[in-house]
């Protein structure tokens, strides 16, 4: 398949915001496991996360107006930071004066994204601020590996903010990797799986039932029932649901199912698609989570999200293993402080979450999700690998 891919340029890093003299973000260094330079196909050392912190002159103190009027500015500029999130996929800011939900909301509203409705949502998120709900509070011991956020479903955000409010002594890290990169490796180690996602695409089924299926799932309400008023009848209720799913603007290959507890919805999806403005190829992808986590979290919650290939036929496990094989190669585990907050482009950087020792309790993690101004680009001409807007609704 031909396609044109462009030099992800640097940038500079000096990061002064015009309106607030007073302030700047630094780039520092953190240990080797917390953070790695990038393989192709970027440019050399190019690092992810990219950590910043606030530098102030004369050592005066930092609040959070003057955090927020930076980054207003920083955007305002030829969205640096935007550029940032494009080079480098993920951000890191530490040192920031952030202590709460609503504090943590306010910084992620500063860059300026649209917030993204959840359409379909298969965890339980419900808010805590504007547009800020935990990010997963499925128990300690459930690992959850490298995702693209919401690869299963039509409509997803380009861009998530984690905000790290409490940490745990032992594990409970972010795993943080590149699609870019992974698309990169699969393309050259397992050439014959890169061809038939790009000739076939994906069919991912998703299971929606009225009860939740799992500790930290949704209900079918949650997902699709926004809508539904108190004393519908069962076919009202059906029609609103319906008219949620037709939102994805999908067609014909968005189709559903009624089963006697719920629903099961069947999508067919590009896994690769392209990065607006590099029309670099991303592996915008659950696979290796799905094989991962199926190992790892015997029962915890199975069978919610199935993937075939787009024409009906499954994915020869060898494949999913080799995914998880170069994903554990090319990722690194942040570490959480309290009050770290790390920004992905969830078009080509993949996230997760380790399990820990201790509480519930004592890793809390809230996230706040957002649109880009452009959805990713396909990769090819078939209509099913168009990615298009949720409609309004």
């Amino acid at each position: 398949m031909a396609i044109s891919i462009n030099t992800l340029e640097p940038h500079s890093l000096k990061l002064d915001g015009a309106a607030s003299p007073s302030l700047a973000f630094e780039p520092f260094n953190l240990p080797p496991s917390n953070q790695c330079t990038l393989g192709a196909p970027y440019p050399s050392d190019t690092v992810t996360p990219l950590a910043l912190r606030p530098l102030t002159h004369n050592n005066t103190r930092v609040d959070l107006d003057t955090v927020i009027e930076t980054i207003k500015s920083l955007q305002a500029r030829d969205n640096i930071m935007t550029q940032k999130l494009t080079r480098h996929g993920t951000l890191l800011f530490r040192g920031l004066p952030i202590h709460n939900a609503e504090e943590f909301s306010k910084f992620a509203h500063a860059f300026g994204y649209k917030p993204h409705e959840i359409i379909g949502i298969v965890v339980d998120r419900p808010l805590i601020a504007p547009n800020v709900a935990p990010a997963n509070e499925a128990p300690k011991e459930v690992l959850i590996y490298n995702h693209n956020e919401s690869p299963q479903v039509p409509h997803a955000p380009e861009y998530i903010f984690f905000y790290g409010h409490r940490a745990p002594a032992k594990g409970g890290e972010t795993p943080i990797s590149s699609s870019l990169e992974l698309f990169h490796r699969a393309q050259q180690e397992i050439p014959k799986f890169i061809a038939e996602l790009a000739e076939k695409g994906i069919l991912s089924r998703v299971t929606y039932k009225v009860d939740k299926q799992y500790e930290g799932g949704s209900t079918l309400k949650q997902a699709f029932g926004k809508e539904i008023q108190e004393g519908d009848d069962e076919v009202t209720k059906r029609a609103k649901i319906e008219t949620q799913i037709k939102r994805y603007g999908r067609g014909k290959y968005t189709t559903w199912e009624w089963t006697d507890d719920g629903l099961v919805l069947t999508h067919r999806l590009p896994a690769i698609r392209t990065q607006p403005n590099t029309n670099l190829p991303t592996l915008f992808t659950g696979l290796a989570a799905y094989y991962k986590n199926a190992r790892a979290n015997s029962g915890a919650s199975r069978n919610i999200v199935q993937q075939l290939f787009g024409d009906g036929t499954p994915i020869p496990e060898k494949y999913l293993a080799h995914l998880a094989k170069i994903t554990d190669e090319i990722r690194v585990l942040h570490k959480w402080q309290e009050g770290d907050i790390l920004v992905f482009d969830n078009i080509i950087a993949q996230h997760g979450r380790q399990p820990w020792e201790g509480e519930q309790s004592d890793r809390v993690v809230l996230a706040s999700l957002f649109d880009g101004e452009n959805v990713p680009g396909a990769y090819g001409s078939a209509d099913w690998g168009q990615v298009v807007q949720a409609l309004d609704g």
